[in-house]
């Protein structure tokens, strides 16, 4: 295994000789807001980034990755952003579901679902909120019923018949461009809570379930409603014991806490070094008022670089435990925090477009789109009840 520094290198030099040529206007497409952007092009640049032993670097070698240490996978998503790179599109396969069937998916349904991951073949969404089940996503109730007899035209693990699943579920990002969903779902009728629930892996591409893109304030839909009206899978392809779907789902999200996250803050850094950049320009940062709020943006940033480097600890030992929280809630904070600073920074010119077609402004679309980081993947209020309950100790919170 080479030192982090000859692995940063290397690939360092292959994204330096790779984006370029018809991959060069890939340069910083895509990411939160911006996923329509050349998303065909993006896909074929994952595949590309397959095809030269890229992707999924931190998986064991013999699930299709390098094997690569945290520190070199550290090096890998600073790099990627560094480079400028286009957002990645099976982000959700690679760094969600794939370590969750590693940690706790039958070889079978590693032998199914890993490759096609690694390759880019198949692009997978979360199918975990629901309109009354957002941030408490324990009050799920999409069902999924068996059907011994059922012939499930998905393809793969297991068999013995058909889980039939009934429901909904909102905000699933990029679920118009998936093949699959993995899909938490009530299997135990009575229960309530976090009892009786299932971590399926469905098919979309079948009867049964219709997917409608939800527009945003940003102007594009990359969440979605998905509607599931007895769309089936596999009985096999339930991830762990059918009812211990909590535990599963606990584990994908700690994963999704994870070394990824440090690339997703070079981009942060650069967002705020051109916002001071603006500052200067502009004449703000002659408002002492201002000038301190990037100061302490700054502050800010490097305190979640180190909630981030404390969590990996806990990646090293398997799944991050519920200190994952921590680390969610503080950059989600700071990033809206930072794009409300960056309309005061704009003054007047934030509440401008230039002409037609009338696009939003980078400032802008942070604006708008940080609003919603607090919300996804854990609203605040929910990450403080975690922080609270399972990490301080702390009595629960009543419920009726």
């Amino acid at each position: 295994m080479s030192s982090v520094e000859e692995f940063r290198t290397e690939f360092r030099n292959w994204l330096a000789a790779h984006l370029t040529g018809e991959f060069a206007s890939l340069r910083g497409r895509g990411g939160p807001g911006r996923e329509h952007e050349a998303f065909a092009e993006r896909l074929g640049w994952e595949r590309h980034m397959a095809a030269e032993g890229w992707t999924c670097v931190g998986w064991p070698k013999e699930h299709g990755g390098r094997g690569a240490t945290l520190e070199q996978q550290v090096a890998f998503h600073e790099e990627y952003a560094l480079a400028d790179a286009p957002a990645r599109v099976g982000h959700i396969g690679e760094q969600l579901l794939g370590p969750t069937l590693i940690a706790f998916g039958t070889p079978q349904q590693q032998e199914r679902f890993l490759p096609p991951i690694v390759a880019a073949r198949e692009l997978w969404c979360q199918g975990y909120s629901e309109p009354d089940a957002g941030s408490d996503l324990a009050n799920v109730r999409t069902r999924a019923e068996r059907d011994e007899g059922g012939t499930s035209r998905s393809n793969g693990a297991g068999s013995g018949g058909d889980w039939v699943v009934t429901g909904q579920k909102i905000w699933t990002s990029l679920a118009h461009e998936s093949d699959w969903c993995f899909v938490v779902a009530r299997t135990e009728a009575g229960s309530t809570r976090h009892q009786g629930l299932s971590y399926l892996l469905v098919p979309l591409d079948q009867p049964g379930v219709e997917i409608r893109p939800i527009n945003q304030l940003t102007g594009t839909s990359e969440f979605n409603e998905v509607f599931f009206d007895g769309a089936r899978t596999r009985a096999g392809h339930v991830v762990g014991a059918p009812g211990e779907g909590w535990k599963v789902a606990m584990a994908t999200l700690g994963f999704e806490r994870g070394v990824s996250t440090l690339g997703q803050q070079v981009g942060f850094r650069r967002e705020l070094e051109s916002l001071i950049e603006l500052a200067r320009h502009n004449g703000a940062a002659d408002d002492p008022l201002i000038r301190d709020r990037l100061a302490r943006a700054w502050v800010g940033l490097e305190t979640i670089r180190c909630n981030a480097l404390r969590m990996l600890d806990q990646v090293a030992a398997g799944a991050p435990g519920p200190e994952a929280s921590i680390g969610k809630i503080f950059w989600a904070t700071w990033h809206r925090e930072l794009g409300e600073l960056a309309m005061d920074v704009c003054g007047a010119d934030g509440m401008l477009a230039a002409g037609p077609p009338y696009d939003l402004t980078d400032w802008q679309r942070l604006f708008l789109f940080s609003r919603s980081d607090t919300i996804y993947a854990g609203s605040n209020e929910i990450q403080r009840n975690i922080i609270a309950e399972r990490v301080l100790g702390l009595p629960k919170e009543a419920r009726p």
